[in-house]
């Protein structure tokens, strides 16, 4: 059976030289940098860039992560280009502002890396897609020779866990993302659709930020936690599996890893993983919070029908916005993929029967105003 090597180094801290010796030896565990990427090629560093976050709150990729592999890669010969395609608008200005908000502009600047302003969209054929054989992505892909995946080790809360696959939804253009979540409201649909995403985009190597993570109401609301890894593979699906076991997650439980058993592109333990780099005992978590997730296709072929969608109804997260906290700038509304976010007295209202629960509007609210209602039978559900 093939292995696929997962490299796991310690690094306590975003201190340039460190994280730059532990990208150093996971390129080492993997092969060496020649063994992916050609003197003179164009590489997309495509980072996980969500939204205007500051470094420290864990939402995105950290700068220095980003400084230290952009400039390992522009010292080999590559030319690199930073770029992601975020939540909500895909414009210069918006690009603009997340670039400096989070960090990016300024490592750019410091090691010559180009960023990312091509906001148009191209059409990328996806033939190996199960869902998905056409795929509207960023057409920067289409300048580059390699897409390298720059996650960041966060929970989510639709998802469970977003890490090396989920980062490459990152690649879909703009508002088209919000395309997906209507099309796809079922929790199966969509996580097969993240992984037809990061099929199309054919990331050769996926690195992922564990020096600090984010637990709870992750992506973007959740709190930051000291995790002291950098991680690295061929394969995102899994490097995921590995990253999940750090935290203290069973794989099984994600929806994309699910996704990724049932189509063979993974065991989704560590049969067909070879780790390198440091002992993971020393990085495990046992009290990380993982937020609950409960869907249909979950309960699908062990209850009767009827039995199923009473308990599904009853089990139904929700967003409850806390108006005390919010600061009206109606974002939630604006880029609520069903559009059943209404803003009075410039304070939001959900209607929740067209509600399809993606939790895009906790995932970019800037002042987390929005939490997600769990009723206690769902979490009793979720320990099953």
């Amino acid at each position: 059976m093939k292995k696929e090597i997962v490299s796991v180094v310690a690094c306590k801290d975003y201190d340039y030289l460190k994280v730059r010796a532990a990208i150093e030896r996971n390129f080492e565990d993997l092969g060496g940098i020649s063994r992916f990427i050609k003197k003179g090629d164009r590489v997309l560093l495509k980072l996980n860039l969500l939204m205007k976050k500051k470094p420290e709150e864990a939402t995105t990729t950290h700068p220095i992560f980003t400084k230290a592999l952009a400039s390992i890669l522009i010292d080999y010969g590559a030319e690199v280009i930073i770029g992601d395609s975020p939540g909500g608008p895909f414009n210069t200005n918006a690009l603009k502002g997340i670039y400096r908000a989070c960090g990016i502009e300024k490592v750019a600047e410091e090691v010559g890396a180009k960023l990312n302003y091509n906001t148009n969209s191209a059409e990328i054929e996806n033939k190996e897609g199960l869902l998905l054989k056409k795929i509207t992505g960023i057409a920067v892909l289409q300048e580059v020779d390699q897409v390298i995946s720059v996650s960041k080790l966060k929970t989510h809360g639709m998802m469970l866990f977003t890490g090396a696959v989920k980062n490459m939804f990152g690649i879909v253009a703009g508002l088209e993302k919000a395309e997906y979540h209507v099309r796809m409201p079922k929790n199966v649909d969509f996580s097969n659709a993240l992984v037809d995403i990061c099929i199309a985009a054919k990331p050769v190597l996926s690195f992922m930020d564990g020096i600090v993570g984010m637990e709870g109401a992750g992506p973007s609301a959740g709190d930051p936690r000291e995790i002291g890894a950098v991680l690295a593979s061929t394969s995102p699906y899994h490097l995921d599996v590995v990253a999940t076991n750090i935290i203290n997650l069973n794989p099984m439980k994600v929806p994309t890893i699910q996704r990724c058993v049932e189509r063979s592109l993974c065991k989704g333990n560590f049969e067909d993983i070879q780790l390198k780099g440091d002992h993971l005992e020393q990085f495990r978590i046992k009290d990380f919070i993982i937020p609950e997730i409960r869907s249909i296709d979950l309960l699908e072929g062990k209850l009767p029908k009827f039995l199923r969608e009473i308990l599904n109804s009853a089990m139904q997260p929700k967003p409850v916005f806390t108006h005390e906290t919010c600061v009206g700038c109606g974002d939630c509304g604006k880029f609520c993929p069903p559009q059943v976010i209404t803003m009075t007295e410039k304070r939001p209202f959900v209607d929740l029967e067209g509600c399809i629960r993606c939790f895009c509007c906790q995932e970019l609210c800037p002042v987390k105003a929005v939490e997600i209602h769990r009723p206690l039978l769902m979490k009793l559900m979720a320990r099953l």
